[in-house]
């Protein structure tokens, strides 16, 4: 029998010691499966199905990884909402349509969150929102707002609101919160401009996939009727303004009388438009001064004390006191510009902005809210 060597070296090498050769291929072969079997297998199954939440990992190390991300989280941790089915009808509380009560709040009135708690819609349909800017006035407010709070939600289930939110503003804010400084005429874009920041800020953070309505209620506004959201929700309008108005003790008479409040609920006029077609373009119409004549008819003055409080007025503006709004007008982008919109800002400029939007603004001339006498 004849023996046939190779000539070649290495494999005369590898016949000699075969396992120098077969170890570190099977350490490479090893190291491949545990750091490339977890991606590829991943990208297998991912073309086959649209959605998967299994493991996708198979090596040891990426297995590890997948397991300290998973226990950690809820049991059901993806929410579906089907928007298309979410209801806003004349009769909200009958189908548990949840509203978002939102208030921007530079001081807290205890007669506010009296009126508030007195609300007679169900409290678990109802969220609160609240904006308070950072100052000294705002410091006081958040104590005081905090203690109203944890009071009513730990009473019973009866009392307590679904949710409540408190942000603080990042924007500025003026320093003074007198009725006679915040009124001028001549800071009114300013502090209207930061309004709109602190409004938009607020609604965009707190509306959820399961707010039907969102109702803008002053935190001055300390007197309304009990039913205050089950008669605007009847309405069922896409912007529902009520009428403000203010009590005070007639000097004359020495009697207890009402007096018109809050005069941006308005429908436009010719010399409203005549104004602004003169204005630059950062320039704004201010409702309700005498220095500003616009002879817009103003719903504050449609009051009739014997009239129908449903009656109707349709606006092109609104103030901010009490307003009730379909969560679709504010998703859809209506929102309070921060800048001149056709001349208006902040709530006005927001019943623009919904009009152009497509949707219809009104008020209710004869349903009386009561803001605060300072």
């Amino acid at each position: 029998m004849q023996i046939l060597y190779s000539k070649n070296p290495y494999v005369r090498y590898i016949r000699r010691k075969p396992l120098s050769v077969i170890a570190p291929i099977s350490v490479l072969l090893v190291l491949y499966f545990f750091f490339f079997s977890s991606s590829s297998s991943s990208s297998s199954s991912s073309s086959g199905s649209k959605y998967n939440y299994s493991k996708k990992s198979r090596g040891w190390f990426a297995k590890n990884r997948d397991s300290v991300v998973l226990k950690n989280l809820p049991k059901n941790h993806i929410s579906h909402y089907d928007l298309n089915i979410l209801s806003t009808s004349s009769d909200a509380l009958a189908k548990k349509e949840e509203i978002l009560i939102l208030t921007p709040m530079s001081k807290f009135l205890p007669q506010y969150w009296e009126n508030l708690s007195k609300l007679t819609y169900d409290h678990s349909l109802i969220s609160l929102g609240f904006i308070v800017p950072r100052n000294e006035d705002g410091d006081i407010a958040l104590k005081n707002l905090e203690a109203a709070v944890k009071k009513t939600q730990s009473l019973d289930n009866k009392s307590k609101f679904k949710k409540v939110t408190i942000l603080r503003q990042d924007s500025s804010s003026l320093d003074s919160q007198l009725e006679k400084d915040r009124h001028a005429l001549k800071v009114q874009k300013e502090r209207r401009s930061m309004m709109a920041l602190a409004r938009n800020s607020l609604v965009f953070t707190t509306i959820s996939p399961t707010t039907s309505w969102v109702l803008w209620l002053d935190a001055d506004i300390i007197e309304t009727p009990a039913t205050l959201l089950q008669d605007l929700t009847l309405h069922n309008k896409p912007v529902l303004s009520c009428n403000v108005y203010q009590r005070y003790v007639d000097e004359s008479s020495g009697s207890n009388s009402i007096r018109p409040y809050d005069f941006n609920n308005w429908v436009e006029s010719e010399e409203g438009l005549k104004i602004a077609a003169g204005l630059q373009e950062d320039e704004i119409i201010v409702e309700g001064y005498a220095e500003m004549a616009t002879y817009r008819p103003l719903m504050a003055h449609f009051y009739d004390a014997n009239g129908d409080k449903n009656t109707e007025m349709a606006l092109d503006g609104v103030g901010g006191g009490s307003v009730l709004v379909k969560a679709d007008v504010h998703r859809d982008g209506a929102m309070f510009p921060s800048f001149p919109f056709y001349h208006l800002i902040e709530t006005e400029g927001f019943a623009k902005m919904a009009k152009r939007l497509g949707y219809e603004v009104f008020g209710l001339p004869n349903y009386l809210v009561y803001h605060y006498n300072e």
